[in-house]
């Protein structure tokens, strides 16, 4: 029988672990060792890709509000392929399992970054988010919970996260829910707009306010189940939500009228809970937005070295190469920095609050990696799609849904100016960049080939900060973006530079040089760059994790 997808797929059944060479260096550069992914590589190459690329073209997620008998049961409909997707990466993959297990939780994003489709990671980052409050700040009385959604117990549990209403967006302290106590049980009220996973979920953290506090740091954060005690339904889903992309994630509105739930935590303390979960997903976002970069890049590559034009094929074309070289470029530094940050989160992550400055240097990288990651996969993935020509526009080809799904990669968990005013707030009030600059410019000091560069990047990042800290409120809310993008550029090329130094990989050293001259000083390569891009842009080639030196 003929395999109808790989010929609408340049990339299909390949293993997209072991043809990614430069995020193979770059993890075991961070996780101080060798990951064993080729089995998620494969099944990410073949199965899971035209699953995915089903999923969003002919069967999304459906609402069922009503059961046969006639009794209200607001449950979602996936397809068998979709459902046997989530339980392969939960239970037999293990993608939530290495935080919960003792193992390092960068396993957990380096395979989100495999799965990429942010739709399927969505479902599972939601769980998994539900999952570490719960096993932190539960004191155990949730570690049913938590076996079912790490995929310990047969029964395999899937959770959300309900915190954002319509009148407020990301600004929590808008929220109007109300949560009153009785019998030992608090009894929710009020709507939450965006939430992912309703339908699904079987246990949700939500927000809410109660003995009459408000604004943000009046917020406790409770625990939802899907039934209550008595077995009957907890929330009404009003719809879900018709999106252009993450189609395989069901989206919708809840209504909670006195839901029982029980009290995660301490009381008031919610907006602590619920940053630190929003920072576990940024960085989900972070992989999610590199992951799918990397398809978009693999199917352009792939293509160019195929179609032909003007009698030679694309990639021979020197303009070809440079639009690859932008892209490899761009995406080997947000690769770096989304495993820098994890790399971090990993060495505070079990900080509580009010937090250590081991946390706040985290969190400040967080809000500067989520922005550059997101703002990269949208510029990756269009350059990509117009690299087909009109085939990238055709729905019918894989190739033109990766920019449609990059496209949420900005607005989840906060869009740049949110993610902008936290990195003010990180830096004024948590004093959070007296670390990131002791840190950074360590590395700048152990760096020998490229150092004058990596200086030079270091300086801006300090004068950055600077100017943070000299503006009133107004200016710095004004410029706060485009610093954060100047920051977040500088680390990139620091860090190609840094561990192209540590590895003796020349590679890295060259796409830090680059990443400096097209993304920091935002200006056009010199001649010298042509003969470089053969070496970068053929990804899959074993001298890629060679140590040059």
């Amino acid at each position: 029988m003929d395999d109808t997808y790989s010929h609408i797929s340049n990339i299909y059944g390949m293993n997209h672990y072991e043809i990614d060479k430069p995020f193979q260096e770059i993890l075991e550069f961070y996780a101080e060792k060798r990951l064993n992914l080729d089995r998620l590589g494969l099944y990410a190459g073949k199965e899971l890709y035209e699953i995915t690329d089903y999923i969003d073209k002919i069967s999304p997620p459906v609402l069922k509000m009503w059961g046969i008998d006639g009794e209200r049961i607001d449950s979602v409909l996936i397809d068998t392929m979709e459902r046997q997707a989530i339980e392969r990466l939960i239970k037999d993959f293990g993608i939530n399992k290495p935080y919960f297990h003792g193992n390092p939780i960068i396993e957990h994003y380096a395979m989100g970054y495999l799965v990429a489709d942010p739709g399927i990671y969505c479902i599972i980052t939601l769980t998994h988010q539900t999952a570490y409050a719960l096993h932190k700040y539960g004191n155990g009385a949730f570690n049913d919970y938590v076996s079912g959604l790490v995929g310990d117990s047969d029964n395999i549990m899937l959770g959300a996260t309900w915190f954002t209403e319509i009148q407020g967006g990301s600004d929590l302290g808008a929220n109007q829910t109300v949560a009153e106590s009785k019998n030992n049980l608090w009894y929710l009220t009020g709507d939450k707009y965006f939430a992912s996973n309703a339908g699904l979920a079987d246990v949700s953290l939500t927000s809410a306010f109660h003995d009459g506090n408000h604004g943000a740091k009046g917020l406790s954060l409770f625990v939802l189940p899907r039934r209550n005690v008595n077995g009957d339904l907890n929330y009404h889903v009003r719809r879900l939500k018709e999106k252009s992309a993450t189609k395989s994630v069901p989206s919708g509105e809840v209504e909670l009228n006195r839901s029982e739930a029980q009290m995660l935590g301490d009381a008031g303390r919610g907006i602590y809970y619920i940053t630190e979960d929003l920072m576990v997903s940024r960085l989900d976002n972070a992989a999610a937005a590199c992951g799918i970069a990397r398809k978009a890049y693999l199917e352009a590559y792939y293509y160019s070295m195929r179609r032909k034009t003007f009698g030679s094929l694309l990639i021979e074309h020197p303009g070809i190469k440079r639009d690859l070289l932008d892209m490899e470029v761009l995406l080997e530094g947000s690769i770096a920095l989304t495993f820098k940050t994890i790399d971090l989160f990993n060495k505070s992550i079990k900080s509580e609050p009010p937090y250590d400055d081991d946390y706040n240097y985290t969190r400040l990288m967080t809000h500067i990696v989520k922005n550059i990651t997101a703002e990269s996969s949208s510029i990756i993935t269009e350059m990509a799609t117009e690299l087909h020509g009109g085939i990238g526009f055709l729905s019918e080809f894989p190739i033109e849904r990766w920019h449609r799904e990059a496209l949420i990669t900005p607005i989840w968990e906060g869009a740049s100016n949110i993610q902008a005013l936290d990195m003010i707030e990180a830096i004024q009030r948590k004093e959070a960049h007296i670390k990131m600059l002791q840190d950074f410019n360590r590395m700048v000091n152990e760096i020998k080939d490229g150092r004058d560069i990596a200086s030079s990047c270091y300086s801006i990042i300090n004068e950055s900060i600077d100017r943070i800290l000299s503006m009133d409120d107004m200016e710095s809310q004004f410029h706060a973006k485009y610093l954060m993008d100047l920051i977040g550029n500088s680390m990139a090329s620091i860090l190609l530079i840094y561990m192209g130094n540590k590895t003796g990989n020349n590679d890295f050293i060259t796409a830090g040089k680059l990443y400096f001259r097209r993304y920091v000083e935002k200006k056009d390569y010199d001649n010298d760059a042509l003969p470089l891009s053969d070496s970068l842009i053929h990804i899959e080639r074993r001298e890629r994790l060679i140590k040059n030196r």
